[in-house]
């Protein structure tokens, strides 16, 4: 079940960011504020929550754990890049 979860998570980050929101302060306890949140909502859905869980179970930002950190951010920007490049091709 919990490999079920982390899956859920990865592939719709954006509702998962918003059950968490909802039904928790999980991510008040990461983030100071609404706009963080709402900015990684909108940009980095699933960085914004490796992060929130790094803060929340007090994990160092080194070794392995940056590296999930960053390959994050590879995936949230690649997601990003990725729209642009097949809308262009497809009208080409």
């Amino acid at each position: 079940m919990p490999c079920l979860l982390v899956i859920l998570l990865v592939a719709f980050p954006r509702i998962a960011l918003l059950l968490i929101f909802f039904s928790s302060n999980y991510l008040q306890h990461a983030y100071h504020g609404l706009i963080v949140p709402l900015l990684g909502f909108i940009f980095l859905p699933l960085t914004t929550l490796i992060y929130a869980w790094m803060i929340n179970t007090h994990q160092p930002f080194a070794g392995v754990n940056l590296l999930i950190l960053v390959v994050a951010v590879i995936v949230d920007v690649g997601g990003l890049g990725s729209g642009e490049y097949h809308r262009r091709s497809r009208w080409d």
